[in-house]
């Protein structure tokens, strides 16, 4: 699906989601955590759809669940004990609900960081700071794309290495317990390895084009519009109102009394 921040400038695009992250991680005021779930949902379902968003839920709904359940497990402060754990500790009303904040926070980091790589795509990322900063440029494109595709890569791997194994008569699924542990672990080994030879095949290929080197250029059509000019205002204006409203006291919430 087509959407505003796919065609608007990269440095407007990025200045967007560093906004709206930032906000995620920083403002702990239910309403702001529950806006910037919300949000993150809707925009995770505008681009990549209803199924994409329900298979990020299946993997983000038990990690803010687990978050959740932490929190109070752990962290036994606040005035409002509702019972007490098998070790004797209070649960609180304060701890569980610093704990769901907590997870409302993770998930929608996680649900914006999933905007980020579907919007600021990899060739503009290099746009941004292949020129000024190539070496971080390089990490951050290794570091989303091993949050994003790697692990699922590493999964295609892993059971296509389990099954050439299993032809091969070593099935992790079959037999005494030690001969499969050792399996999983031959199988895990290789899928590693295939892993980290991937790494350097990319990084012989970058180094073979010439990235880094100064005086390299890159061909890119981005132009910065009138319009770009009028969101990176606007963006600009809505940084500086949250900020006041920060500094002020009115995005504070305290959850420990």
């Amino acid at each position: 699906m087509d959407d505003t921040l796919r065609t608007c400038h990269p440095a407007v695009s990025f200045a967007y989601f560093a906004l709206v992250i930032a906000c995620a991680m920083l403002l702990m005021h239910p309403v702001c955590l529950v806006l910037s779930t919300l949000g993150g949902g809707w925009y995770v379902a505008r681009l990549l759809g209803g199924k994409g968003l329900r298979r990020h839920l299946l993997w983000l709904l038990p990690m803010a669940l687990l978050a959740a359940a932490l929190n109070p497990a752990f962290v036994h402060q606040g005035v409002t004990i509702l019972a007490y754990l098998p070790s004797g500790n209070p649960l609180t009303l304060e701890s569980l609900l610093y704990g769901l904040a907590a997870g409302a926070m993770l998930s929608a980091v996680a649900l914006w960081f999933v905007c980020v790589t579907d919007v600021i795509t990899s060739d503009k990322v290099v746009y941004l700071f292949g020129r000024v900063i190539p070496a971080l440029s390089l990490l951050l494109l290794a570091v989303v794309y091993a949050v994003v595709y790697g692990f699922p890569r590493f999964v295609r791997r892993l059971r296509a290495v389990a099954q050439a194994q299993r032809h091969l008569g070593r099935d992790t699924q079959t037999g005494a317990p030690v001969r499969r542990v050792r399996s999983a672990l031959r199988v895990f080994s290789i899928v590693v390895t295939w892993s980290l030879e991937s790494g350097l095949i990319t990084a012989d290929s970058m180094r073979c084009r010439g990235y880094g080197l100064p005086g390299r250029t890159s061909f890119s059509l981005c132009r910065f519009d009138r319009r770009d000019a009028a969101v990176a205002l606007w963006l600009a204006f809505c940084g500086l109102y949250l900020l006041g409203g920060g500094l002020a006291g009115g995005l504070r919430f305290q959850y420990y009394p």
